[in-house]
């Protein structure tokens, strides 16, 4: 693979060229260090009873033969564990829908927690949580999220005094003006149904209390932000009264490592026992009762457009059920209000948008924070527009993409588009599938005797992880910041460390952090350290959500670097005698420009910041240690009264096109072609883009054509194994053609995006839309995602295609 031939990349040395990352030499030497490899002496298990029911009281619980078994320490019961913790936040203002992470009282979802059971091993405190007598009267309960809404439905909590926990319509330009001047409308109804990433590695919290020190250490494979301090809030500790580790390798996150309830618990029984205490989830709890189970979304849709293709406004309506308690998960109806016309020109829209709570597991942040619902939503209204015009779909696109001349591009909801250039990136998407080919492919499978279609969508990232949704969501929050920070050291043997204050789950933050530093110092990234520090020794971060790392962990580490190399150029003017403006930095030496061999290099100006005071700027701090904390570009203001927001700064874009065929027997979908076209700025590095790119593309392959989380009317989760809940293979999974493209970002560093979503965000769009084009012909269309063998075997005898035809 070529290095990056866009001339951005012409000002950098490091940035955008292939490099391993430095990550990977300890995976595939099998050197990873992961949360369930801590082990403290004394280590204590947790095995959970959960509660068979969606909605029950309960009446009684005995624990008394658990307990009595050799090696079992504790069987704790929401009763105990409530009175001593606060309740977790529920991310908007819902203060009587009061969560914790065991049950008391009643349960409201089939596999919540209700005793935690401790003994010297798991299989110890599996048996012994087999022993526990719950004795429960089941009550009403409701799953369907449109039949919570109705008067009389079962009340998941009652003392909320309903089953919307959220609600608000947004009103963003002359929308019923624009209905009413335009020529067409066209309403239809799209569902996103519930599934999550599955990540190899369950979650797992490992924590040991110091009496004398009263600090509680923990290991977790986390991903969220803010934990250490949510989690001493809940706890009732002071902030530096935890002490969080976030040199532990997570294996697979993509936003829902969250696993705060799974801390506190874990947090308040090594507390009690004055041992460590590790919780590691099995599958079945992970999947039925883990916090990890993602959007789970109803739209109603309808669009205004004119004869010619130019969409004119839009009114969406979308019902979001979070499940049984509240999180972030409500605020994930958020982020799509930066997003909220696509790439599209939509001079106006209305939102009317519901956060509903059902008797079922608790939804999660997952990758994209739910964009991609709303982008399939989107992208499933642009193919229908085509079909009802009788127009091309690339064509209507080609009409509707905002031009590369318009940016930065304000759309209705109050956020600027940074910079793009749509229709290049979708016409490299359709070359590099060879579209005029694909059209003939398409044919040459239907003579075949298959259903065949071709899949187009476009979708933006926005990428930088801002807090807008935060007051927009809850007034009564008013964070405006999301910063991040890093802190840099160059020691007396001028080497370099870099320190970080998150994890990483996959996403190489060591090789972008050691490339950034790398271009500022001008020193070879792979000469440079990064480590991973504790949340007591390191500066504020706001972890790895929202595509942000590539924007602010890379802001923040050049900011760092930059304050260094200021330094260094000081003092070389001190010791040279010249102003700073009459020196060039170097590969890490400074010398004079009219004369380069006055020159001082890089180990010479190290000793002098070290070693040598009486060498030093007057005033000037000996040392070489600096840090940056890198707010987020456009950041720092709360919504207008009428919910305008910059919600993100800056905005990746990807097009999807997709060749596909249907065996009309069995309903089994095949992918035959499948290129992406892709642009977020500059790549700092470009093998791990494309590695994020390729692994979103198989989460929304899933998410399109075989994973939902399904449960049945009586609340039970039916698909909690790998026989139910299906995930892509390698079977499953075609060859994948990236092409990049590159507008650079105004408002980064090096104008850099962010890369971790738009895989997944248009992928399933696309798949659809790819399916749908290939129904078509004989009548049959599908709303809802999945579309399994069995969803479009229904779908084509709906239409009356019968199986011998």
């Amino acid at each position: 693979m070529a290095d990056p031939k866009h001339p951005a990349y012409q000002a950098f040395k490091y940035i955008g060229r292939h490099r391993r990352a430095v990550e990977h030499r300890r995976f595939v030497t099998g050197k990873g260090h992961y949360a369930a490899d801590v082990v403290p002496a004394g280590l204590l298990h947790v095995a959970i009873v959960a509660s068979p029911y969606a909605s029950a009281r309960i009446l009684s619980i005995d624990t008394s033969a658990a307990l009595a078994m050799p090696g079992v320490h504790e069987a704790l019961t929401g009763e105990e564990l409530n009175d001593a913790i606060d309740p977790m936040l529920p991310g908007v203002d819902a203060p009587k829908v009061a969560r914790y992470p065991l049950a008391c009282g009643v349960v409201r979802y089939a596999g919540e927690w209700v005793v935690a059971v401790v003994a010297e091993s798991r299989a110890l405190a599996e048996d012994a949580a087999e022993l526990v007598n719950i004795e429960y009267e089941p009550t009403p309960h409701v799953v369907d999220p449109e039949k919570a809404m109705e008067p009389g439905a079962p009340q998941v909590h009652p003392a909320h005094g309903g089953n919307i926990i959220w609600h608000r319509k947004f009103t963003w330009g002359e929308v019923d003006e624009h209905f009413a001047e335009a020529e067409h409308q066209l309403s239809y109804r799209a569902r996103w149904a519930r599934s999550s990433t599955v990540p190899i590695e369950t979650f797992v919290a490992t924590c040991s209390w110091n009496d004398a020190t009263q600090i509680l250490d923990v290991w977790a494979s986390i991903q969220m932000p803010k934990y250490p301090d949510l989690l001493a809030k809940c706890l009732r500790l002071p902030g530096n009264g935890v002490r969080v580790h976030f040199d532990v390798d997570v294996g697979g996150s993509y936003g829902l490592k969250r696993g705060l309830k799974h801390t506190i618990l874990v947090g308040f029984l090594a507390r009690k026992l004055g041992r460590p205490v590790r919780f590691l989830e099995d599958r079945l709890e992970n999947m039925r009762g883990g916090d990890m189970q993602g959007p789970d979304r109803i739209f109603e849709v309808t669009l205004a457009f004119n004869g010619d293709g130019a969409i004119q406004s839009m009114r969406m309506r979308a019902i979001d059920d979070i499940g049984a308690y509240s999180g972030r998960s409500p605020l994930q109806l958020g982020k799509p209000v930066g997003a909220i016309v696509g790439p599209y020109k939509i001079a106006s829209v209305e939102y009317d948008a519901y956060s509903v709570m059902t008797h079922k597991t608790p939804q999660e942040a997952v990758r994209g924070f739910g964009q991609a619902p709303t982008n399939y939503a989107i992208e499933t209204g642009i193919d229908r527009v085509a079909r009802y015009l009788g127009m091309d779909r690339v064509e209507l696109r080609r009409k509707n993409l905002i031009h590369k001349d318009s940016f930065p591009y304000l759309i209705p909801s109050g956020t600027y588009y940074d910079s793009g250039d749509f229709e290049a990136v979708m016409d490299k998407a359709l070359a590099a599938a060879g579209y005029d080919d694909l059209l003939q492919q398409r044919e040459a499978l239907r003579t075949q005797g298959l259903l065949a279609g071709i899949g187009v969508s476009t979708c933006l990232e926005p990428s930088g992880g801002n807090s807008a949704f935060e007051p927009l969501f809850n007034p009564k929050n008013e964070t405006t910041t999301w910063m991040d920070s890093c802190l840099i050291r160059i020691d007396l043997n001028g080497a370099v460390t870099a320190l970080m204050g998150t994890s990483t789950a996959g996403q190489a933050h060591e090789t972008l952090v050691s490339t950034v530093v790398g271009e500022v110092l001008q020193r070879e990234p792979d000469s440079i350290r990064v480590l991973h520090a504790d949340s007591l020794n390191a500066l504020p971060s706001n972890s790895p959500v929202g595509s942000r790392m590539a924007i602010m962990l890379g802001g923040a580490a050049a900011g760092a670097a930059k304050i260094l190399k200021a330094k260094l150029l000081t003092i070389a003017a001190h010791n040279l005698g010249a102003p700073e403006d009459a020196l060039t930095y170097e590969d890490g030496d400074v010398f004079a420009q009219a004369d380069p061999g006055r020159r001082m290099r890089w180990d010479a100006l190290i000793d002098i910041a070290h070693r040598k005071y009486h060498c030093m700027p007057p005033g000037m701090e000996p040392g070489l240690q600096e840090k940056f904390c890198w707010e987020v570009p456009t950041g720092g203001k709360m919504p207008t009264e009428d919910g305008r927001v910059q919600m993100y700064p800056c905005h990746s874009f990807e097009s999807h096109v997709v060749l596909a065929s249907i065996d009309p027997q069995t309903g089994k979908t095949h992918l035959h072609r499948y290129a992406v076209g892709h642009d977020c700025g500059v790549m700092i590095s470009p093998d791990v883009v494309h590695g994020m790119t390729y692994g979103g593309v198989a989460h929304g392959l899933g998410a399109a054509l075989l994973e939902k989380f399904a449960f049945s009317e009586e609340g039970q989760l039916l698909s909690g194994t790998f026989m139910d809940y299906l995930l892509p293979s390698a079977e499953e999974v075609p060859s994948i053609t990236i092409v990049d493209h590159c507008t650079p970002s105004p408002l980064t560093v090096f104008g850099q995006k962010g890369s971790g979503e738009a895989g997944y965000l248009g992928g399933p769009a696309a798949i659809a839309s790819a399916i749908n084009d290939a129904l078509a012909p004989v009548g049959a269309n599908i709303n809802e995602l999945p579309m399994t063998p069995q969803a479009v075997w229904r779908a084509l005898r709906a239409a009356g295609v019968k199986e011998s035809e």
